[in-house]
């Protein structure tokens, strides 16, 4: 595997957002599959040293170091950059992305191969987060989006819609890990940001994903009435694919249940069901709902059933498909407990 497909390891990329430099050592030579000893002619350091900064003996504070294992380790341009913002731990988004794109000047030809490697690495990023979490790629996904939109303004037409999609994408992850964190004036702040692109850039399905979002976030904050209201607008976007209609279908029938409309909920949940067995296949879907495959669906019409109280569907639809939940454990939990309670219930 080449220096660049390594870095697409959520792990390593992790750790050099930590800036740990005895893990980006560790990480890097798992990925790569390296001894201490093979490391040597990359950092050029001898193994005694490359040893002893592992196990935390020796610290890591020379730029000289820094640079020789940077270089080495062809780290590539939106992780270097890392090291060098330290306002980029700064949660919500600043004014100068979205000028960058409103009023920057080309600057060169775009790097479209870039953009797709940093859309690459984003995907990772979104499958990593339910295992180790969003807090410690936070300034990593901060460094592309800033490549991302440093692309923008040299751009036109298909490739600029492309591009705007992807700051999306990333403005998206950020609201979503930012909300996990607690820190909802920032989610709340970034989900707006990840709409206007998505609108500006003609991408109804991103557009109404980010719409479900901020559905979501009104519900967990006690607030059904509003969450209906915004994941119907999501709903009834024009455009959109089976896929992002499915998904704003559920947070509506969960909104609507919320306010003790069942009938309605019950409807939204069987359109959200039919709709998302349309499209069982990953590649048929949006990248951002790469997990709703047909066990995913059918816990989605589970857990309607749950907050309509219909107990009996719940545990039962829930015990067929949790088998297929694997890889998600946060998310394997949240149904387990659901089946139970339910099961109790019934």
């Amino acid at each position: 595997m080449s220096s660049r497909g390594l870095w697409a390891d959520v792990r390593l990329r992790a750790a050099w957002a930590r800036q740990d430099w005895a893990a980006i050592l560790r990480e890097y030579r798992r990925a790569a599959d390296l001894s201490q000893r093979d490391l040597e002619p990359l950092v050029g350091m001898p193994q005694p040293h490359i040893s002893a900064i592992e196990s935390g003996r020796r610290q890591v504070t020379s730029a000289e170091v820094m640079a020789r294992i940077t270089e080495g380790l062809s780290v590539p341009p939106e992780l270097s950059a890392v090291a060098h913002r330290p306002d980029l731990d700064k949660w919500g988004p600043p004014t100068e992305l979205r000028e960058r794109i409103a009023h920057g000047h080309s600057t060169g030809r775009t790097d479209l191969r870039t953009a797709d490697w940093i859309g690459e690495v984003l995907a990772q990023h979104r499958r990593a987060e339910d295992e180790i979490g969003g807090r410690d790629l936070w300034t990593v996904v901060r460094s592309q989006l800033d490549a991302v939109t440093l692309l923008i303004p040299g751009t036109t037409g298909p490739a600029s819609d492309r591009l705007m999609l992807l700051a999306a994408e990333h403005a998206h992850w950020l609201s979503w890990v930012s909300a996990q964190q607690g820190r909802i004036g920032a989610a709340l702040a970034w989900i707006d940001v990840a709409h206007g692109w998505a609108v500006d850039g003609g991408h109804a399905d991103m557009a109404s994903w980010v719409h479900r979002i901020r559905s979501y976030y009104s519900m967990r904050h006690g607030d059904p009435v509003r969450a209906l209201r915004t994941a119907e607008a999501a709903r009834l976007a024009m455009g959109l694919s089976p896929a992002a209609a499915s998904v704003a279908a559920h947070q509506a029938a969960v909104a609507a249940a919320a306010l003790g409309e069942r009938e309605r909920a019950r409807r939204l949940a069987d359109e959200a069901l039919e709709l998302a067995l349309r499209v069982p296949e990953e590649t048929d879907r949006p990248g951002w709902l790469y997990w709703l495959n047909p066990a995913r669906a059918m816990l989605q019409a589970a857990d309607s059933a749950y907050v309509c109280r219909d107990w009996q569907a719940a545990a039962d639809g829930i015990r067929a498909a949790l088998p297929g939940l694997v890889g998600y454990p946060r998310d394997h939990a949240y149904y387990l407990a659901r089946m139970e309670d339910a099961t109790r219930r019934v």
